[in-house]
């Protein structure tokens, strides 16, 4: 087997996606010790990867910006042909990223074969086997044809120093000796939310129990944390409302420190998981058959089961195509507080 020395591995789609990736990320460093591995992701994710050891360099693509066009993506990949690597990783099937793969002429690319176009931007495909793998394995398949075969190695993400300071400063000056629990109300498909109302029952329960609360939001997403928080009516002096104040990093060192996590189906869910902080999930219009669900012996799923309307997408609409939003509204919170319950240990 040739041993290569640049290795490009691109994975542009969300932040959960390229948490996924890590342990592939591993298996190609442990296969190619000496190669330098470089990891493209969308613009605006690059911060959480920069300290990752697998990756020699993080580089974003701005495909909601200035690369946004498909043009873009051909001179992109014309530049990237004339940069040494020798090997091209694709774990996304946009047609964008197969105009990328296939312009920069480097002599081993692999990707999938779905849609059609992926087989004339790759040397190699491979099926994605959707229906029977969940997507880490999935994204093992990949690396099959250079003769990575087995279960996916663990990866643990690994943070930059300062977002880890700041964790520990932040935990060493509000004194939290207690259970804390971290609650991430938001996400980027309103589908996947769990009721507001829900969340402010959790945060209630938590603190009578004894438990320090914290609330993350990522930026716009303050208002739904205020009121998550205006809706709690609990003693406000045990939840601390972190929302827009942390970098992704930052918010990811902070869930490292956590006792418990609750978060929708999202990509913060994927920064507890992959430091197995103990996790709570909510799925309503996704389902963890899809694959993209929390790994781990501390996480757990929630989901309504007997739906016959789930899954209505892969990421969940904007609005529920029934009318009724039952996946979410009937994970009912004394369901989900009992778990968190167990896990805080309370």
């Amino acid at each position: 087997m040739r041993e290569y020395k640049k290795i490009g591995v691109w994975q542009t789609a969300f932040l959960g996606d390229a948490v996924l990736t890590l342990p592939l990320l591993r298996a190609l460093k442990d296969r190619f010790p000496d190669a330098d591995i470089h990891f493209f992701v969308r613009t605006g994710v690059e911060s959480v990867f920069m300290a990752q050891p697998e990756i020699a360099r993080v580089r974003p693509f701005a495909k909601r910006g200035a690369q946004k066009s498909l043009n873009a993506a051909v001179r992109l990949g014309w530049e990237l042909g004339k940069d040494g690597f020798d090997l091209w990783i694709s774990a996304h099937t946009s047609l964008r990223s197969a105009l990328v793969a296939g312009a920069t002429g480097i002599g081993r690319r692999i990707g999938y074969n779905r849609p059609w176009f992926n087989r004339l931007a790759y040397t190699e495909t491979v099926d994605r086997r959707f229906d029977e793998l969940a997507e880490i394995e999935r994204l093992m398949e990949l690396v099959r044809p250079l003769g990575i075969i087995g279960p996916a190695p663990r990866a643990e993400l690994v943070l930059p120093e300062g977002a880890s300071r700041a964790s520990a400063h932040f935990w060493e000056a509000f004194c939290l000796d207690r259970p804390v629990l971290g609650i991430h109300p938001g996400s980027t498909w309103p589908t996947k939310c769990w009721p507001e109302e829900y969340f402010s029952q959790i945060v209630a329960r938590a603190v009578d129990a004894g438990a320090h609360v914290l609330v993350f939001a990522g930026p716009g997403e303050e208002p739904v944390a205020a009121r998550v928080i205006d809706g709690a009516r609990t003693d406000l002096s045990r939840v601390t409302n972190l929302a827009g104040q942390l970098s992704l990093p930052e918010l990811a060192a902070y869930f490292g420190r956590l006792d418990a996590c609750l978060t929708n189906d999202s990509g913060p869910m994927h920064l507890a998981w992959a430091q197995d902080v103990p996790l709570v999930a909510l799925f309503g219009p996704t389902v963890e058959a899809l694959g993209f669900f929390p790994r781990g012996d501390n996480s757990t799923v929630l989901e309504v089961d007997g739906l016959p309307c789930r899954p209505c997408g892969l990421h969940g609409p904007k609005k529920c195509p029934e009318g009724h939003f039952k996946c979410m509204r009937d994970l009912t919170p004394d369901r989900v507080w009992a778990e968190l319950e167990r896990k805080l240990g309370l």
